[in-house]
């Protein structure tokens, strides 16, 4: 129908003009312009009522139909989606690196003085490296691809016939979702009905606090303060809702955030350190031409004789595959990892990994096997705690009343707090039912259990009148309590029953036990419930819950401390409970425990100067979590951070390395985390921090692989010329041995995997380790075995047979030398072996065949000419195996 027509042209106009507009400011700018973001949509939904919300975008409470949705994305300017790169571009975004200038420009330079044929061989080997670059990275970036799909986000869709399961990319403006606690918000929308809803908006405006979320319109002006609105990136932290979606990809409040703060980070490790390297290389590529070139030219060489060699030589220094190998080296890891129970969302976090430095995690389900039970049970006198199958009359009843203080069960529904689970199945275990006790109860109403407020409390009706039932932390349900149950009745809970019950939660906590405060009072007949309502209660018992620790977990926080990792255990759980744990893990390495409320007194630098004395946070709140992680990375470390539940995606996201628990995470932990570990098992986490450290092993090798090989072939061609009057090596040559042993080696020894390395050892990797002094001396050994047994090779050539058939077998030499090095440094590694020998099989190839012999100025050796070449280079690699790393590591 028309009327229909005008509506959806409408909504598909208003965010077309949006795109328009983005569009429009981003085609104009001009150079040296910062380029302006898209605007978010400027329609003031959070002023209008629900209802008028709907009517505009032409939608319901059920939202609206699939077909509609399609057409509403198609109309509008879609996101741009990110799919894996086709080979084509993935080769030719190889090419976009700094060393590509030098290269082409000694091309064009041996085109002008009339060597076509070096012109073509230098932009061959060009293109050759960049197409292995480029097949290693597609090949990965497809995995990769895959591997983010499997960890897509769901949402709760409505539509007419029923609420379905979508991703963010089906949404569209005008389409309903619903909302419950853990959910990551996936577009912007406007609230259409709230059921004790509040979101964790940190991530958009920075406030740590809860938001409460209504239906109701609000005038405010600041995003923080509009109350009916979610946003996307944000959590949901409690109850649930229903909301319209008014803003999708770009024309987001994130999405606008995100372009605003588009540009790159600045470079840090493996990146930083290959700037660092780049600059250093090609000064001396270019004066080693340099050297080549003055010293022709005083011979008497002419211009043109002389500025060709000198122009292969500079050429052949540069390290092609220098630019891309740490980003093969990560792909391959991530490849590896996602094998593993392991998912990377972004290659770059493997970098990450091998930096960091403090690792916080929740004891839960990582530490220990996540697996809570209800163990005892205690009235709160010293002493008295029983097995729970052991509880009498009098403790059943205090189980009773937590089963009461309990979500709602039954039906199949899902209870998602693993202690609630554990109370339950304990109560069913013992038949304990909440009307244990009465005739009847009826649940009224309900405070569902929050972080923030340390509690879960029901409202119930019994034949006696209502009943208020809560439990929750001790050291919060204490506070609310006036008087403590006992057989003969209640009596005052003074500062002396206080203490005693202190005392019992202290020494079941030192035992191990996680410990929940029962207490209940009648309540007066209003059937609302507000914290208010959370007075003069009696305090019943205790509940003591276990959790065991993993028979692995303390080999495991051994091995990372080893490893130079510090152990930072950030938990909910009493004080005395984490520090028991932590001493069974040999994790509390002579620091100390401190609360959440401790925590609260300090403020951001003093935190951050007592964080090293610190090893167990207790009673930690999700707004803590971050705090601690924000304080740790201002003092310069690099933070890795596990959690599952939506309260820990600030943490998650705050860290450097954010890492959700895979099974039990949250969709919004799961969104926020650089790496989602799907067995929940600290192995993993281990085995992923084994890889990062790796990764800096493999790209040490590679990079000695490279500029190793290429300093020892400048110090050899500079040097036979000094002393025979020309270079033994001609640009082809030159080119060829490049070829032959950096490319493909050097990618191979990048993508090795880590099994082949004592994992210990490469938890001892890193940064400095691995790229610093240990890079250095690689890269000279390297240089001095290859120049040494070329030279050795050259020499006895020279004084055997003739100047052409010298240089040819000081080539063999050079190659082999290089090749050996490269099979001694992959080990057992038989890809790298057959990597070597394909390449020595490709030079005997074209030293042997007599017209491709000719081509690269080389001459057929005899069985002598091969004996000297390649005794010369085994034996140069081994007094390269004596005095390398066997004896440093």
């Amino acid at each position: 129908p028309a009327g229909t027509a005008l509506r959806r042209a409408q909504i598909a106009g208003a965010a077309v003009s949006g795109a328009a507009i983005a569009l429009g400011e981003w085609a104009g700018r001009g150079a040296g312009r910062i380029p302006v973001p898209p605007r978010a949509d400027t329609t003031p939904w959070h002023a209008m009522s629900a209802r008028e919300v709907l009517s505009r975008l032409d939608s319901s409470p059920q939202g609206i139909a699939g077909q509609e949705a399609e057409q509403r994305r198609a109309q509008a300017a879609p996101e741009e989606e990110e799919r894996p790169h086709s080979l084509t571009r993935a080769t030719v975004e190889e090419l976009a690196n700094p060393l590509t200038p030098a290269l082409a420009t000694g091309a064009g330079i041996s085109a002008m003085v009339g060597s076509m044929l070096d012109a073509v061989l230098i932009g061959g080997v060009m293109v050759v490296n960049a197409f292995l670059g480029g097949v290693q990275r597609f090949k990965a970036d497809q995995a990769l691809h895959r591997l983010t799909e499997s960890t897509e986000v769901l949402v709760r869709l409505r539509r007419p016939e029923g609420v379905v399961e979508a991703s963010k990319d089906d949404l569209a403006p005008g389409d309903v979702i619903e909302l419950r606690a853990g959910d990551a918000v996936p577009a912007d929308a406007r609230v259409i009905k709230a059921v004790g809803l509040e979101l964790d908006e940190s991530s958009l405006t920075g406030e740590s606090q809860l938001v409460a979320k209504t239906a109701a319109p609000t005038m405010a002006a600041a995003v923080a303060d509009r109350v009916s609105m979610v946003y996307q990136g944000t959590t949901v932290a409690a109850g649930s809702g229903r909301a319209v979606i008014v803003a999708t990809g770009d024309l987001t409040e994130a999405g606008r955030s995100a372009r605003l703060a588009g540009e790159p980070g600045p470079p840090t490790g493996v990146e930083l350190r290959l700037r660092e390297l780049s600059r250093r290389i090609l000064p001396l590529s270019i004066a080693s031409g340099l050297v080549l070139l003055v010293t022709d030219l005083l011979r008497g060489r002419s211009l043109a004789q002389a500025l060709t060699p000198a122009v292969s030589l500079t050429v052949a220094a540069v390290p092609e595959g220098l630019p891309f190998v740490a980003t093969v080296a990560e792909l391959a890891a991530a490849r590896r990892l996602s094998r593993r129970a392991a998912l990377v969302r972004n290659p770059s976090t493997i970098e990450a990994l091998g930096r960091v430095g403090v690792l916080c995690f929740d004891k839960t389900g990582t530490l220990t096997e996540g697996r809570i039970s209800l163990r005892h049970i205690s009235d709160g006198r010293a002493g008295r705690p029983v097995e729970a199958a052991d509880a009498d009359v009098a403790l059943r009843r205090v189980l009773a009343a937590a089963v009461r203080a309990s979500p709602r069960s039954g039906a199949g529904r899902v209870i998602a707090h693993p202690t609630d689970r554990a109370v339950l199945e304990g109560a069913h275990r013992l038949e304990v039912i909440p009307e244990e006790g009465f005739e009847h109860w009826e649940r009224v109403d309900e405070m569902p259990f929050e972080p923030g407020r340390g509690y879960h409390a029901v409202l119930g009706r019994t034949e006696h009148g209502h009943l208020l039932s809560v439990k929750g932390a001790p050291e919060v349900v204490l506070t609310h309590c006036t008087t403590v149950h006992r057989e003969t009745g209640a009596v005052p809970c003074d500062e002396s029953v206080r203490l005693e019950l202190e005392q019992e939660v202290e020494r079941l906590a030192r035992q191990g036990y996680r410990v929940l405060a029962v207490a209940q009072r009648p309540a007066s007949d209003r059937s609302d419930l507000d914290e208010s309502r959370i007075e003069e209660l009696c305090f019943l018992g205790f509940l003591g819950l276990a959790d065991p620790v993993r028979p692995t977990a303390a080999q495991s926080v051994g091995r990372l401390m080893r490893a130079g990792v510090r152990v930072v255990m950030v938990t909910g759980d009493h004080p005395s409970t984490a520090e028991a744990i932590a001493v069974e893990l040999n994790a509390l390495n002579g620091g100390r425990v401190m609360t959440g409320p401790a925590l609260d007194e300090l403020d951001d630098e003093t935190l951050t100067k007592v964080l090293p004395e610190v090893s167990v946070f207790a009673r930690a709140t999700p707004a803590h979590k971050a705090r601690i992680v924000t304080c740790l990375r201002r003092a310069g470390e690099v933070v890795a951070v596990t959690g599952d539940g939506a309260n820990d995606a600030p943490a998650i996201r705050t860290a450097d390395v954010g890492i959700a628990l895979g099974s039990r995470a949250t969709p919004a932990a799961r969104a926020a985390a650089d790496l989602v570990v799907t067995d929940d098992r600290i192995e993993t986490i281990v085995d992923a921090i084994v890889e990062g450290r790796a990764m800096w092993s493999s790209v040490r090798d590679s990079l000695s692989i490279l500029l190793g090989g290429n300093i020892g072939e400048i110090a050899y061609t500079v040097g036979s010329s000094l002393l025979a009057g020309g270079s033994a090596l001609n640009a082809r040559q030159l080119l060829l041995v490049n070829l032959l042993t950096d490319m493909v080696p050097a990618m191979v020894v990048a993508v090795r995997p880590p099994a082949s390395t004592d994992p210990e050892r490469l938890l001892a990797e890193g940064p400095e380790a691995s790229l610093g002094a240990s890079l250095t001396r690689d890269i000279y050994l390297r240089a001095a075995v290859t120049a040494g047994a070329a030279t050795v090779a050259w020499l006895a050539g020279r004084f055997s047979g003739t100047r052409t058939r010298a240089n040819t077998i000081g080539l063999v030499a050079l190659v082999s030398a290089q090749l050996m090095q490269t099979m001694v440094e992959g080990g057992r590694d038989r890809v790298i072996a057959l990597a070597a020998l394909s390449s020595l099989a490709v030079l005997g190839f074209i030293v042997t065949v007599p017209g491709v012999s000719t081509v690269f100025g080389c001459r057929p050796l005899g069985p002598v000419g091969w004996v000297i070449g390649l005794s010369s280079a085994a034996a140069a690699t081994f007094v390269g195996v004596l005095a390398g790393r066997p004896a440093v590591r």
